[in-house]
């Protein structure tokens, strides 16, 4: 049997329609009917979406994830900015340090949280012993059981795995600034401060913003270290979105809860998303 040519395209394209809805949309569909039924099926509207923001669990958990991406993307943003400028100077041995410099990065998230862990022990952790040695502290800090010092610590893991992608990103963008405007700029009189404000941030914003919102998209789903280091302890300090809806479905088995909170935080993602596509996916 012959099939027409204006068929043979979507014939093959198909079966991967299928699977992708099957593992995507079906789920998503899913969601959405869970975050608007009770245990029993029946349809309850918003309710699940007004006891979860009736909690003062949810507040918190909002708090902490605004404070955990935007510090994280602030940290990343200026140092892997630096770091890429600095790559992209001439030195001996730059092959080295730039292939040096993305280890964080490829590291599993898991095995960065556990060494992290680990460094951050309050007994045990070489972070204390170094900082006493010293004489910076006189005792042991509990970096990730003390309420005023886990989301900083949380907060330094996750710029360290993170800063060498922007900074690659950086050297990229660096890379596509004609050397011209830099002889121009000197044989003008322009200092390095006067090149770094004038030429290089310039040409980089594009990058930079980018940067910033796919940081932003994928810090708000970032689970890995929190979960792996504290699981959002003490008292809840480092608790955020993504581990809020893990406990409420998986520890607290309150499914259409726990789908309604996600039906929201798609929707914050969603926003970035949007803002990303339509801002960006042109000029790109």
């Amino acid at each position: 049997m012959r099939v027409s040519k204006r068929f043979v395209g979507p014939l093959f394209v198909l079966p991967a329609l299928f699977v992708l809805a099957m593992l995507v949309f079906y789920p998503l569909v899913y969601t959405f009917v869970l975050s608007v039924t009770d245990p029993a099926g029946n349809y309850v509207g918003l309710e699940n979406f007004r006891t979860m923001l009736d909690q003062r669990l949810t507040s918190r958990t909002l708090q902490n994830t605004f404070v955990y991406v935007g510090f994280s993307i602030v940290f990343q943003i200026i140092l892997g900015t630096a770091v890429g400028i600095l790559l992209n100077a001439k030195f001996w041995g730059r092959s080295g340090i730039r292939a040096l410099i993305v280890v964080p990065w490829v590291i599993p998230g898991i095995v960065a949280a556990t060494t992290w862990g680990w460094m951050f022990h309050t007994e045990f952790g070489i972070i204390n012993y170094m900082a006493q040695s010293a004489g910076v502290i006189d005792a042991p800090v509990g970096w990730l059981t003390n309420p005023s010092t886990v989301m900083p610590a949380l907060i330094t893991v996750n710029v360290w795995k993170m800063f060498p992608f922007v900074a690659i990103m950086v050297l990229a963008g660096l890379q596509a600034i004609p050397e011209d405007l830099y002889e121009a700029a000197r044989i003008d009189g322009a200092k390095l401060h006067h090149e770094i404000y004038f030429i290089t941030l310039r040409h980089l914003r594009p990058v930079l913003a980018s940067l910033t919102l796919l940081l932003a998209i994928w810090g708000l789903n970032a689970i890995t270290i929190i979960y792996a280091m504290t699981r959002g302890g003490p008292a809840n300090r480092s608790i955020i979105l993504p581990i809020q809806i893990f406990r409420q479905a998986f520890e607290f088995f309150q499914f259409n809860q726990a789908a309604a909170l996600s039906v929201m935080f798609l929707l914050i993602t969603g926003v970035l998303m949007v803002i990303y596509v339509t801002v960006f996916a042109e000029k790109e």
